[in-house]
């Protein structure tokens, strides 16, 4: 019997240490611009909107809309084998950035497109990670 192939990590750089650090003490953040109210996520040092340099970080709600999804019945990654069938999906967080993560807690089949998420972070491996489940009441 083989070992099961290992997770690939996130990248470790120092842009996006901060949104690491607070998903690690379960709590979502992303990126906010003062100068024009523009928020985002991944990191980045500018404003992808006005090339601001000072960007700032700030804590999300944990609320989301779905935006879309797809179920993936086939592991691209040996790692990802034994969670099949599993969900990625586009969320829009409550105060605008976007982000790619996985939708748990939930029958693929039952999912709609502006359904109300809430945040659930998860110990995988050695990492903490930000997934998304539907909302109670949806």
């Amino acid at each position: 019997m083989t070992a099961p192939a290992s997770l690939p990590m996130p990248p470790s750089e120092a842009q996006s240490q901060p949104f690491w650090d607070a998903v690690s003490n379960r709590q979502l953040v992303f990126q906010h611009c003062a100068a024009c109210g523009n928020a985002w996520l991944p990191a980045r040092s500018e404003c992808p909107q006005c090339l601001s340099e000072e960007p700032v970080w700030l804590q999300s709600s944990g609320r989301a809309r779905l935006v879309s999804w797809v179920v993936y019945h086939r592991a691209f990654n040996a790692a990802f084998a034994e969670r099949l069938p599993y969900t990625v999906a586009i969320v829009e967080l409550e105060e605008g950035p976007r982000m790619i993560t996985n939708i748990v807690g939930a029958d693929p089949n039952t999912l709609e497109i502006d359904q109300r998420l809430i945040l659930r972070i998860e110990q995988d491996g050695d990492v903490m990670v930000p997934r998304f489940t539907p909302a109670k009441g949806d």
